[in-house]
C-alpha cells in the first residue's frame, strides 16, 4: 500500500537549521501537489510548503524566507531545509502528498506519520 515515510527533525537551538525528508513508496500511478504541514500543542495542522509537480512551491507566510521545500518527482521525494529557526516553529512536522494509486481512478490525500521538531530558546 502507498505509504509515506519521514526522515529527519529532533532539537536545535533557536536560529539553526534543519531538514526534513519524505519518501513515498508502494503502488503509486502520480503524484501531484507533495508538502509539508505542522501541528503545534494545542493548534490546528497548518499548511507550511506545497510543491506542484512542476515545481511551484507555495509557502506559509509564517516561513517564507526561512525555509525551503523542493521535490525529486523521480524519486518520489520531497524535503524541507529549514533555517532561522524559531521557538514558534516547535510542532510534529507531517508530509503530505496527493496521490493516484496504480490501478486508482482517484488521488487521494495521503500523510507521514509526523516527525517532532524541537526548537529551543
Amino acid at each position: 500500500q502507498v505509504q509515506l515515510v519521514e526522515t529527519g527533525g529532533g532539537l536545535v537551538q533557536a536560529g539553526g537549521s534543519l531538514r526534513l525528508s519524505c519518501a513515498a513508496s508502494g503502488p503509486i500511478f502520480r503524484i501531484w501537489d507533495m508538502g509539508w504541514y505542522r501541528q503545534a500543542p494545542g493548534k490546528q495542522r497548518e499548511l507550511v510548503a506545497v510543491v506542484a509537480t512542476g515545481g511551484i512551491t507555495k509557502y506559509s507566510d509564517s516561513v517564507k524566507g526561512r525555509f525551503t521545500s523542493s521535490r525529486d518527482n523521480a524519486k518520489n521525494t520531497v524535503s524541507l531545509e529549514m533555517s532561522s529557526l524559531k521557538t514558534e516553529d516547535t510542532a510534529v512536522y507531517f508530509c503530505k502528498a496527493v496521490i493516484r494509486p496504480t490501478g486508482s481512478d482517484i488521488f487521494s490525500d495521503y500523510w507521514g506519520q509526523g516527525t517532532q521538531v524541537t526548537v529551543s530558546s
